[in-house]
């Protein structure tokens, strides 16, 4: 009993040191908890491990998310703002709180006409990737390489995507860069899995609770408005968290933008908002994306056909008589971007649990997907042998793989791929309810 008991206090221990890891980082950075909506960094990139002796890169499969964009539902900016001009008019905002119209106000002008487009630092972000990717393997495209690039038919994917080939072109004008976006390639770039929205909607409400659990506005109320009976008034409990979560959404966007990045709101959410509504949006993209059985471990499957693409464009790319493959790019979302690491399993995604109260110290999306999010497989090999490496990174950082090596951080390729075809022979099937 005595050493069950060791184990229980270690286990608790280690889930809150997790905790204050993740509240440490928005302490250090309350950007971070924008999550899908935090900036791509534009420095800090650790050095690449180097190959074993005598190995090569020589080809690269890719999957990225867009760069920074505009928000895509307008009312996510209108709505708090509608209440702000009500409270204004009538005399009910704090100073913070008409500092923080005029803020809105310019934000939804600016906005006008380009939601859910590319923003200039989203551009920018692309231009950072391509480069970095040239130089640290520069026998990727090299000579007259091919680079295959393919994008989900949104522009503001087609943008990204573009920002980057002609970078690469830049830096290399002799490569034979091709670009597509075609209906015709989303049953990967983009799949509309229906079985996986249908088990997405059965657990909207688990979420909900979740959300009216963690999602306290009192504090950001009191911090906007000055008086709270009016606010009661005029704002239902339901509306007042939504109002939260899209005030969260908008403060953590302005990142995505020149005009706004060094305006800071931060100071309407205590570090407890901070952390929970984060909390919040961490569970519902565990739902939306993750390996859970509350969706019978079957959402993060409908990026299979996207992972199917990546083992045929590796095989072509090994066998082709071509020396130089060159690279396999593709451009999407970040709900792409997430399933499909859990699928894969990469930096442990892959995580099970029902719990969606100890989710936050196990499973953490803000480490996955900000803007312009990428997963960049790169290929190895040395003359004289036909063992190929792999190397795993997410966002340009080494990453790891359910699958034992002895040359970590890179892996065998034949039993990442053995891994994966195995993985995909598992897709659990689902009846669903009529």
């Amino acid at each position: 009993m005595k050493r069950l008991l060791f184990f229980v206090t270690i286990l608790m221990l280690g889930g809150l040191a997790l905790t204050a890891g993740v509240r440490e980082d928005f302490k250090a950075n309350p950007k971070r908890s924008a999550n899908n909506y935090q900036a791509y960094p534009v420095d800090g990139f650790p050095a690449i491990t180097p190959a074993p002796a005598g190995y090569e890169p020589f080809f690269i499969n890719h999957y990225g998310r867009h760069g920074s964009r505009w928000l895509i539902n307008g009312k996510t900016y209108t709505q708090p703002l509608d209440l702000l001009e009500k409270g204004h008019r009538e005399g009910k905002l704090t100073r913070r709180g008409e500092e923080v119209l005029q803020i809105m106000r310019e934000v939804n002008e600016a906005c006008q006409g380009r939601l859910g487009e590319l923003s200039d630092i989203g551009h920018e972000q692309h231009r950072g990737i391509a480069r970095r990717m040239f130089q640290n393997f520069p026998q990727v495209f090299k000579d007259d390489a091919p680079v295959v690039a393919r994008s989900t038919i949104v522009i503001r994917c087609i943008l990204s995507m573009q920002n980057e080939v002609d970078v690469l072109s830049s830096l290399n004008p002799r490569l034979r860069i091709t670009t597509d976006a075609s209906q015709a390639t989303m049953y990967y770039m983009n799949y509309s899995d229906s079985v996986a929205r249908a088990l997405r909607a059965t657990m909207r409400p688990m979420v909900n609770q979740c959300r009216d659990k963690w999602v306290n506005p009192s504090g950001m109320l009191k911090k906007l408005f000055n008086d709270q009976r009016w606010v009661k008034n005029n704002l239902s409990t339901d509306d007042a968290r939504k109002m939260m979560i899209g005030m969260f959404d908008v403060v953590g966007n302005m990142q995505s933008h020149h005009q706004f990045e060094d305006v800071n709101l931060y100071d309407l959410f205590s570090a407890d908002d901070i952390y929970s509504v984060w909390r919040y949006n961490n569970a519902y993209w565990y739902i939306n994306s993750g390996e859970t059985p509350l969706t019978q471990c079957r959402v993060d499957y409908m990026e299979a056909n996207l992972l199917r693409n990546f083992i045929e464009d590796a095989d072509k790319a090994i066998t082709s008589e071509n020396p130089n493959p060159g690279a396999s790019l593709r451009f999407g979302h970040e709900s792409v971007v997430l399933p499909l690491c859990c699928l894969m399993g990469l930096n442990g995604l892959d995580y099970r649990t029902t719990d969606l109260e100890t989710l936050d110290q196990h499973w953490q999306t803000y480490k996955v997907f900000p803007m312009a999010a990428n997963i960049q497989f790169v290929y190895f090999r040395k003359a004289g042998s036909d063992d190929v490496l792999m190397l795993p990174l997410l966002n340009e950082r080494e990453a790891t793989l359910p699958v034992p090596t002895d040359v970590a951080p890179y892996y065998h390729w034949s039993d990442v791929r053995d891994y994966f075809i195995e993985k995909l022979s598992r897709q659990p099937i689902i009846t669903l309810p009529q």
